[in-house]
């Protein structure tokens, strides 16, 4: 997958808890997609909403 560093997005995905939450988002130089070391697929992003970077794991839906 291709982020488009600076382009505001929608992100999707279920929180521990089972919450799904839908966040507006940027993807910058300290954002990355990567693998936990038990091989969970991991997004960093840096959350508009919240003011700061999350990370979602296993799956998640990003808009354009």
């Amino acid at each position: 997958i291709n982020m488009i560093k600076n382009k505001t997005f929608r992100i999707t995905y279920k929180k521990a808890t089972g919450e799904e939450v839908t966040r507006f988002g940027k993807f910058d130089d300290k954002c990355r997609y990567w693998t936990s070391k038990v091989g969970t697929a991991l997004i960093t992003y840096f959350d508009l909403d919240k003011l700061g970077y999350r990370t979602a794991k296993d799956s998640w839906k990003v808009r354009y």
